[in-house]
């Protein structure tokens, strides 16, 4: 596998990981009532996985996008 493409889905395993940490703290932390709003629900699991989604591509992008700036150092 070329070295582009297993710096990407490293990236996007680590970005998505750190998502579902991010939004396991906003509902555990109960952030502006999020986590009592959504866990009141009971479609819980789609609200859930919107915001994991949702902050995992940002979080693989901005990943992708540090490793990639980083190689210049190396």
């Amino acid at each position: 596998m070329p070295k582009l493409i297993s710096l990407y889905i490293r990236s996007c395993l680590i970005g998505f990981a750190l998502a579902g940490v991010f939004v396991a703290l906003l509902l555990w932390l109960n952030v502006a009532g999020l986590g009592a709003l959504i866990l009141g629900s009971p479609e819980a699991w789609i609200a859930v996985a919107m915001l994991w989604v949702a902050n995992g591509v940002v979080f693989a992008g901005v990943q992708f996008g540090y490793a990639v700036m980083a190689m210049a150092e190396r």
